[in-house]
């Protein structure tokens, strides 16, 4: 595997992580009740960094088996 795909699976992974780290604290009842409705209502959906994770997930392995 070259570097660029090497550093490129390395960056996706922390986004996973980041991902999944959202998806939990937004789950969390009482975060809503904190944070005002507004514009950016898709961004405090932890469905939305599910989809991202899903999204990552898939383009991490399709780097691995690239290579």
């Amino acid at each position: 595997m070259d570097e660029s795909k090497r550093k490129a699976i390395q960056f996706l992974e922390k986004e996973l992580k980041t991902y999944a780290a959202l998806a939990l604290f937004l789950s969390k009842k009482d975060i809503h009740e904190r944070l005002r409705s507004g514009a950016g209502d898709a961004f405090l959906n932890p469905a939305y960094y599910k989809d991202r994770i899903n999204e990552a997930e898939s383009l991490v392995n399709d780097l691995k088996k690239a290579n």
